[in-house]
């Protein structure tokens, strides 16, 4: 069957490659899912190791199938699979896998301490980018049928989930935490998937991106209720003495330097959630007393989130359920480029790379030549 790999290293090394079909055998102990890909989104991940920034392939293999961002329909399960899980039945599947520590033994691979950890389509592991893929039914994920054209969108969604229900268990410590005000920074797919968490959680929402509105991102904010305000207007300090002050902030920009201006604007007893991974050399002058200060009286939290536990993949179907009954069709909307087929994959890259409207690119995978 065919997969789109890249030789890990190499740069602008992606091609059409021929693999094994796989089997539920593969699996020890009965819980082998095999699985028909459908769908898979890419993001700057695909994009950055094509670039040669980062990756690995499996050891033995010279290759490594990208492509983390799953969703497939099930052809075959084994004889321990939980009935949850059957011929039929949509699944995503997750994507990083235990290692040596604790974390992973109880199902919090995402905190591991190892220096190494396995990704699939990321590190040491193969990814989704084929047509089938076999996975142990601990790291599946079933979907109901309402979410056949949207479910490619979990894996994303996972970030924001992780990030936002981290920030409720951190202010557990407070007893008492009556969050009224989220501040989302960047309205790209994951700042808008984090828009939509805060939003189902009824929370008043802000969402601070740099380009000026209207246009479809903004729209987007203001079909959830929100407000759209653009940082060329507006500093971080003007938008709080508009619409603050917030008590959770989360950042989806990339765009370190201004964490610390949100470390600035947050209210007492907030939380900062950082999810961007940035690998620049960026260096700004901050106020580092001010924001010292704040943060010791004003008993706030600064935490940094990624990768996603089973309880956030469950929690993220949740609430992709709950938005296509509360906003019917927005969630539609950010799929708003799809790539024909696995042999499209240089489009798909030159989408990645070029394609500056494009919320989600994703692959067709079922059918595809």
């Amino acid at each position: 069957m065919k997969a789109i790999a890249v030789r890990p290293g190499v740069r602008n090394s992606i091609h059409l490659e021929e693999i094994p079909k796989p089997s539920v055998d593969d699996v020890p102990d009965g819980r082998g899912v095999l699985v028909q890909v459908l769908r898979v989104g890419v993001d700057g991940t695909d994009k950055e190791i094509n670039d040669a920034d980062y990756g690995a392939a499996p050891p033995g293999e010279d290759f490594l199938v990208i492509g983390h961002e799953n969703f497939g329909r099930v052809v075959e399960v084994g004889p321990n699979v939980p009935d949850t899980i059957r011929a039929g039945t949509y699944v995503v599947a997750s994507v990083r896998r235990p290692g040596s520590t604790i974390f992973g033994q109880i199902g919090l691979q995402d905190f591991t301490t190892d220096e190494i950890y396995y990704e699939r389509g990321i590190n040491l592991l193969h990814g989704y980018l084929t047509e089938y893929y076999v996975e142990d039914s601990d790291f599946v994920f079933p979907l109901p049928e309402t979410l056949r054209e949207v479910g490619v969108l979990l894996e994303p969604t996972t970030v924001a989930e992780k990030g936002i229900n981290h920030a409720y268990e951190i202010q557990r410590r407070l007893k008492v935490w009556q969050p009224r005000k989220a501040l989302i920074l960047g309205s790209g797919t994951i700042g808008l998937l984090m828009a939509m968490a805060a939003r189902l959680r009824g929370l008043e929402l802000t969402v601070a991106s740099l380009p000026r509105p209207p246009y479809r991102n903004s729209d987007l904010v203001e079909q959830l209720g929100g407000t759209y305000l653009s940082t060329q207007d507006k500093s971080l300090r003007e938008v709080n003495a508009e619409r603050g002050p917030f008590d959770l902030i989360m950042d989806a920009t990339g765009f370190s330097p201004i964490i610390w201006e949100a470390a600035e604007v947050l209210g007492k007893n907030g939380v900062l959630v950082l999810s961007s991974i940035t690998g620049g050399e960026r260096k700004v002058e901050i106020n580092s007393d001010a924001i010292n200060q704040s943060f010791v009286l004003g008993n706030k939290v600064m935490v940094g989130t990624v990768n996603a536990s089973p309880a956030d993949f469950r929690s993220g179907a949740d609430d992709l359920i709950k938005a296509q009954a509360i906003f019917p069709g927005w969630l539609e909307q950010l799929l708003t480029t799809p790539i024909r087929g696995l042999g499209a994959y240089d489009e798909m890259i030159r989408a990645l790379t070029e394609d500056r409207d494009a919320i989600k690119v994703f692959v067709e995978v079922d059918g595809s030549e």
